[in-house]
This record gives structure tokens, C-alpha cells and sequence, in this order.
């Protein structure tokens, strides 16, 4: 089954969050196939980031976040695990772990320990180079406001507040694919 075809099976009935998830699902698509196409020598699999990053998000209608038409009853930070297992029920385990470890820039057993996050004991960083392209490009959009697209600097800016770890490693994706250096004055300049 294609990507559309999974959203509108999981999101039949919650039109308004089926339409936000599907531009937000293109938004990151564009971004990470952008990416791709400017970096052939970066053997990254366009093909399944085209299908990963539209079902990335796939388990957001579980979650209890009425802002965004999420009427489920966990909690958001949960979405990327509770994408997994559907995409597990799908038979689709490379998508699964794309939906599991997209969450930040990836969650290590330690800050999921140290800031008592309700997800099993686990390591959810992205490991493939098709995993960190989507977890990158999705840190660009909020499905909060879906109209803005955030620069490098302001989502180092908004990752901060979960660790330098997470701002390290997204400065480290923006070098790898924007060919980014961040400049001494930079805000996020002092956690790299």
C-alpha cells in the first residue's frame, strides 16, 4: 500500500488533521528530496525517503493534541513510537523505524532515563543516513504553523531546550546536507 493510501486508511474520519498531516507529510518529503537531489554523491535511497517521510508522522492521531486535531489519548511525545507499531502491523519495519526515531534529534536511553519520558527503555536515534535525512528535514516545520518554514539557526534555537546533545547533532546534519557552519555569534554556536 503507497503512503497516501495509508494515511487515508488511519485518518478517514479526522479530515482537518488528515489534510494538516498530508502538507506537513509533503513539506518534509520536498525538504529531505531537495536535500537528496543536491547530494548525488550521498547514496541515500530517494525512493524510500520519498515513502518514509510522508508516513513519518502516521501515528499522530493516537495522540491527545487537540491544537492539531489529535483526539487520541496519548501523549504526543509518544507519536513516533505509536507510528511504529502501525507501520509494524503493516509490515513496513524500515518506515517503523523512521516514525520511532525522528522524535528530536533522536531520544538515547539516558535522556529518556534522565527526563522520565513515558517511552519504553530503548536508543531512538536515527542510525541511517535515510533516517537522519528525514529526522533533519522534519525539524524545519511545525505542524503548529504549517506556513512557516524555520531556518537553520531558529531550529538550533528550538532544539536547545532539550539538550546540547540535540543541537550538536542537528548542526552536524546541517554541515553533512546544507553545508552549514554555524558563525561565532551563532545562539547555538556555544553547544558545538
Amino acid at each position: 500500500m503507497d503512503a497516501i493510501s495509508l494515511i487515508n486508511k488511519y485518518y478517514a474520519d479526522n479530515e482537518p488533521l488528515r489534510e494538516l498531516l498530508l502538507l506537513h507529510s509533503r513539506q518534509v518529503t520536498e525538504r529531505a528530496l531537495e536535500i537528496a537531489r543536491r547530494h548525488p554523491e550521498l547514496p541515500i535511497d530517494c525512493e524510500f525517503v520519498a515513502q518514509a517521510a510522508m508516513l513519518h508522522d502516521i501515528g499522530i492521531f493516537l495522540t491527545d493534541a487537540p491544537g492539531i486535531h489529535c483526539h487520541g489519548t496519548h501523549p504526543y511525545l509518544l507519536h513516533g513510537r505509536l507510528g511504529a507499531e502501525l507501520m509494524r502491523q503493516e509490515g513496513l519495519e524500515w518506515v517503523a523505524r523512521v516514525c520511532e526515531r525522528h522524535t528530536g534529534t533522536g531520544l538515547t536511553p539516558e535522556v529518556i532515563a534522565r527526563q522520565n519520558l513515558p517511552l519504553p527503555p530503548g536508543d531512538y536515534r536515527p542510525e541511517t543516513l535515510e533516517e537522519q535525512l528525514i529526522c533533519y528535514a522534519d525539524k524545519f516545520f511545525s505542524k503548529s504553523h504549517p506556513e512557516r518554514v524555520r531556518s537553520i539557526a531558529d531550529t538550533a534555537r528550538s532544539l536547545e531546550k532539550f539538550g546540547a546533545e540535540g543541537v550538536v547533532v542537528f548542526l552536524g546534519w546541517a554541515q553533512l546536507f546544507d553545508n552549514y557552519t554555524p558563525c561565532a555569534s551563532s545562539p547555538s554556536s556555544s553547544a558545538s
